[in-house]
């Protein structure tokens, strides 16, 4: 898929408000951030950034709404020959992979959007993202009258797998995300057969 310019611009933008938007809070707190210290901190306008943000608890979670999206399109990406427990443990491993160049930014990350102030955007976001992961795994579903309700169940029950294996990994520094993720994919599938 090719980008062009003003995509690529775009999307520095965007990264450059969610890190300023990270930065500050791991500094001050999430209390004291303002969208007018991130647009700052990002050298763009108030209102620059409210052409890329509705608010300063969105700019701040961006990674997560970004890498819940990508699930869907992972899921799609994987043979459809495989089951979907592979499916779903192939996405979140790609994920993983994806994202681990960074370890320290990730553990405040992660500290950060468990943040009380922040759960309202958090449960947005996977709203957000739960109809286009739904669509990705009735895809791999067999064809049936109550299909389109498991596939709905599934993806919500899979968010929350991923909830919890993430507040796993960052409580208990558990490295081994592939065998948490099958493991709580075969929960979560064995459970709904």
């Amino acid at each position: 898929m090719t980008t062009t310019l003003r995509e690529r611009k775009k999307a520095a933008t965007r990264e450059a408000l969610h890190a300023a938007a990270v930065r500050l809070a791991v500094r001050n707190g999430v209390e004291s951030l303002t969208v007018e210290a991130i647009a700052d901190a990002a050298t763009v306008s108030r209102r620059t950034f409210s052409n890329y943000f509705a608010s300063k608890e969105q700019a701040l979670l961006h990674r997560e709404r970004t890498r819940v999206a990508m699930l869907a399109e992972l899921i799609r990406a994987v043979p459809a020959g495989e089951t979907l427990r592979t499916a779903l443990v192939r996405a979140v491993e790609q994920l993983i992979t994806e994202h681990a160049a960074h370890p320290e930014q990730d553990a405040q990350y992660w500290e950060l959007r468990l943040h009380p102030a922040l759960l309202p955007e958090l449960v947005a976001t996977y709203a957000a993202v739960e109809q286009d992961l739904t669509e990705a795994i009735a895809g791999r579903l067999p064809a049936e009258p109550a299909g389109a309700l498991r596939a709905q169940v599934l993806a919500a029950a899979f968010l929350a797998v991923l909830r919890v294996l993430g507040q796993r990994i960052l409580d208990r520094g558990e490295r081994d995300a592939r065998n948490l993720v099958d493991q709580a994919a075969g929960a979560v599938l064995d459970e709904f057969r």
